[in-house]
């Protein structure tokens, strides 16, 4: 185990994160599905945070870090940059606590992410989709409006609220699971759920998913050091980010692998998920079981507790993501 040089989460600030929020998210259910059991031999257990508050776990996060502020802050209001879902997260959590949302979104994002944080109250500032124009809008916002920025993943009371979700899990499921999956893109969700497995699982493995298409975290974790993302190309918008100096660390001592899959089995993961479950999931969410469909063995005979992330997808963009891998061209 490599040392830190900042002070992780503890098992006290995760539980203290849980109690902080409660009243502003829900406790999102955990689902089984047979045709997935058989599929892969395993028993899989879906954390459905595609139905949590601004439709992703991500409200976990943001409701940890808008509670956490003093009333002084609060008054000044909040920023930051993103691809959707922790824009409408923090303008949701910003509205419940009546504070502004100033947030810049990248020209190329989810119409219906961008909607739903615009339905909040926030004021959206766009800009090229490159991580360098979002820090550099997001500077000039923050010198314009005094705001306080809330990182969307490379921050401790964000990655502390992201741990709620899997230790709400490891509850639901009488501490049973062998294995946690998870997405990963920048790895608050991921590194949260590594330390909630390390603080209140039994012997339990976390292992991480994203797309071949976005690899950032899969080369850096295999190469011990922190490989930026460049030009990402993957349907999974909200993993297209790169890892950071608080979530690497605590991912390369706590995850114990992380897999890459293809678009066409993120797609096919979706669609599973469609017709079998009957609930919606976005791309960055079916990584998860995309994973375990290319990885069976890894799960086979296991109790799989599988992370979905978020569900927030309009029908338009979702129509033509299976369309397109009916017709074999994702």
């Amino acid at each position: 185990m490599t040392e830190f040089n900042f002070n992780i989460p503890t098992k006290k600030d995760i539980s203290e994160a849980e109690k902080r929020i409660r009243g502003s998210i829900v406790e999102t259910p955990v689902i089984t599905c047979d045709a997935a059991n058989d599929r892969v031999e395993a028993e899989l257990f879906f954390k459905c945070e595609n139905l949590q508050k601004a439709g992703s776990f991500k409200s976990r996060g943001a409701c940890n870090n808008i509670l956490s502020l003093s009333p002084e802050d609060l008054k000044r209001g909040v920023c930051t940059h993103s691809s959707g879902n922790h824009a409408a997260a923090l303008a949701r959590a910003a509205f419940l606590s009546k504070t502004k949302a100033y947030i810049v979104m990248p020209d190329k994002a989810d119409k219906t992410k961008v909607a739903l944080a615009r339905k909040y109250g926030a004021e959206i500032f766009s800009c090229d989709s490159t991580l360098a124009a979002r820090e550099t809008m997001l500077e000039q916002v923050k010198k314009e409006t005094g705001a306080i920025e809330i990182h969307p993943y490379n921050n401790l009371q964000t990655i502390t609220g992201q741990a709620t979700a899997c230790k709400e899990l490891l509850k639901q499921c009488n501490n049973s699971l062998d294995i946690v999956i998870a997405p990963v893109g920048g790895g608050g969700l991921l590194s949260g759920t590594a330390l909630s497995a390390h603080y209140f699982g039994e012997n339990v493995r976390v292992i991480g998913a994203e797309p071949e298409m976005a690899d950032d975290a899969t080369r850096s974790f295999y190469a011990g050091q922190l490989i930026p993302s460049e030009n990402p190309q993957t349907m999974a918008d909200g993993l297209r980010t790169s890892l950071g100096s608080y979530t690497f660390p605590i991912i390369l001592n706590y995850v114990y692998e992380i897999f890459t899959v293809s678009e066409e089995s993120i797609a096919y993961a979706m669609r599973f998920v469609f017709d079998n479950m009957k609930i919606v999931i976005e791309p960055s969410s079916a990584v998860t079981l995309a994973a375990i469909f290319e990885n069976f063995s890894v799960f086979a005979k296991k109790k799989v507790g599988v992370i979905l992330s978020g569900g927030n997808i309009g029908y338009g963009r979702l129509y033509n993501i299976f369309e397109a891998f009916k017709n074999g061209y994702c």
